[in-house]
């Protein structure tokens, strides 16, 4: 593994691929005991220094990790892009309204799961998307919608307006823990296919959940994404390695992975 470079560099380059870090499950540790030990905003700081290029946060309607109170003190300290996740509910808009972080990923939203389980509905739900997706735009915000890899939530994202899609990369990750060769390659080819229509339609291209130091590779890969979001193999990583460590080797095996695809092209 090669030695992480100057990130300030890379960013300048070409095909840079930016790393967005979740800190959602920092809150989860702390609320699990309650007080203010670990603090997610701190996790947000030193993800900063380790070369993230921009915080992610999940504000979930039963608050279970992150606090309304954690996004009024990231959107005032961070010097880095704030990406707000939320369901798209009356109650979420008016706290995005209120804080107007750069970016809002709507995503699926279920009080008895334990983390987003698929992507958004699009196709089904773009009455009611519709209304989030123009109240946000015309805040000045950047609007993602976390959708299936799949060509029909692609193109309801695009009739909708959206900035952003975030594939979600889930099935894939699934079936690499499987030892599911076939799956995972399925999987990769429906990622891939995604993103060239994404791109071709104007969308600019995240994608995110579940990868790992071990899945990351693959999906950095595909030349069209150009932002990764991950967080809780990042966080539970820090226990062992620490947080900033953690970070700067997701980092270097992204940019790695670039390097090789750019030699491949």
């Amino acid at each position: 593994m090669t030695v992480l470079g100057d990130t300030a560099s890379e960013r300048k380059s070409a095909g840079y691929l930016r790393l967005g870090v979740n800190i959602d499950h920092v809150a989860t540790i702390r609320n699990a005991r309650g007080g203010l030990h670990p603090d997610p905003v701190r996790a947000a700081h030193q993800a900063a220094g380790a070369g993230a290029d921009g915080i992610t946060a999940h504000l979930r309607e039963d608050r279970r990790h992150i606090r309304d109170s954690d996004i009024t003190r990231l959107k005032s300290e961070l010097t880095l892009p704030l990406n707000l996740e939320m369901a798209a509910t009356e109650e979420m808009l008016r706290i995005a309204l209120r804080h107007v972080p750069h970016a809002c990923c709507l995503v699926p939203e279920k009080r008895e799961e334990r983390t987003t389980e698929g992507g958004l509905d699009v196709v089904r739900s773009k009455g009611s998307l519709a209304h989030y997706v123009e109240a946000l735009k015309a805040a000045g915000i950047r609007v993602s919608l976390f959708i299936e890899p799949d060509a029909s939530a692609v193109a309801a994202s695009a009739d909708l307006g959206a900035d952003i899609v975030e594939l979600h990369t889930g099935a894939y990750c699934e079936r690499a823990l499987e030892g599911d060769a076939a799956g995972v390659q399925r999987e990769l080819n429906r990622i891939r296919e995604a993103a060239v229509a994404a791109s071709a339609a104007g969308l600019e291209v995240h994608a995110g959940h579940g990868l790992t130091f071990d899945t990351v590779g693959a999906v950095a890969r595909v030349p069209e994404i150009v932002e990764l979001n991950i967080g809780h193999f990042l966080i539970g990583e820090a226990i062992f390695i620490g947080l900033d460590p953690a970070i700067r080797q997701m980092r270097t095996l992204m940019i790695e992975a670039r390097s090789i695809a750019g030699r491949d092209r």
